[in-house]
């Protein structure tokens, strides 16, 4: 696996997001790609060993493309700046909490969770957090977890979420608008020798958060 390949084409893509230069650079793409999805390959056997759910076995059902849809952006750029992979239940496309992999030079991270739930998850996300409080804060405030990810990522809601009183007294955990956590790390933990290791460290501290995730969204699923 050449990751340091992959890195340093994101990093001269991140100047040149543009056709002509990518066409020049397409086969260098399709090697950085190669690299990272062999990465994805080894790690989704460690995941399975982590949380039995995920039943994904081929790694390009994992990878997200690297083409933008720009029809409705402002941003006219043709090419995210990243290699991304979800592996969860269902593959990158599934409504499940999974576990993120995000190589982009100066702002890498590993991670996971739920991002952008639709609105039957989310809602069943934050039913389960009303009625199982505690379990939910021990998992938030174990210090495995607090030190792993911080806090929940993301935009959350001015006013408490429609359906809930108002006067819970965590009703500050329901107003978040993803479920997903990260937790950063620099260029050179993709290209060093124990990267599996630390990627089965990090993803067993976040193993109990996807499972209470997975608990509410399985409940709406049927």
């Amino acid at each position: 696996m050449d990751l340091q390949g992959a890195v340093s084409f994101i990093e001269a893509l991140q100047s040149n997001n543009n056709r002509e230069w990518f066409h020049v650079n397409k086969a260098r793409y399709e090697d950085a790609r190669a690299a990272f999805e062999s990465l994805v390959g080894v790690v989704i056997p460690v995941v399975k060993g982590i949380d039995p759910s995920v039943d994904v076995d081929d790694p390009g059902e994992c990878l997200f493309r690297i083409y933008r849809d720009v029809r409705f952006s402002k941003d006219k750029s043709p090419y995210k700046n990243n290699f991304g992979a979800f592996i969860a239940k269902g593959g990158r496309k599934s409504p499940y909490a999974g576990y993120y992999l995000h190589i982009e030079p100066g702002a890498s991270f590993v991670g996971g969770g739920a991002y952008m739930p639709q609105a039957p998850y989310l809602k069943a996300i934050r039913q389960s957090i009303y009625e199982h409080p505690r379990e939910y804060k021990a998992i938030l405030h174990s210090d495995d977890f607090s030190s792993c990810f911080g806090t929940i990522f993301g935009e959350t809601l001015k006013t408490s979420p429609r359906d809930f009183p108002k006067d819970f007294p965590d009703i500050e955990l329901l107003k978040h608008k993803h479920y997903a956590v990260t937790h950063p790390v620099d260029d050179q933990f993709w290209i060093s020798g124990d990267v599996i290791d630390r990627m089965r460290e990090i993803f067993a501290v976040l193993y109990p958060f996807n499972r209470f995730l997975n608990t509410a969204i399985a409940s709406v699923m049927s």
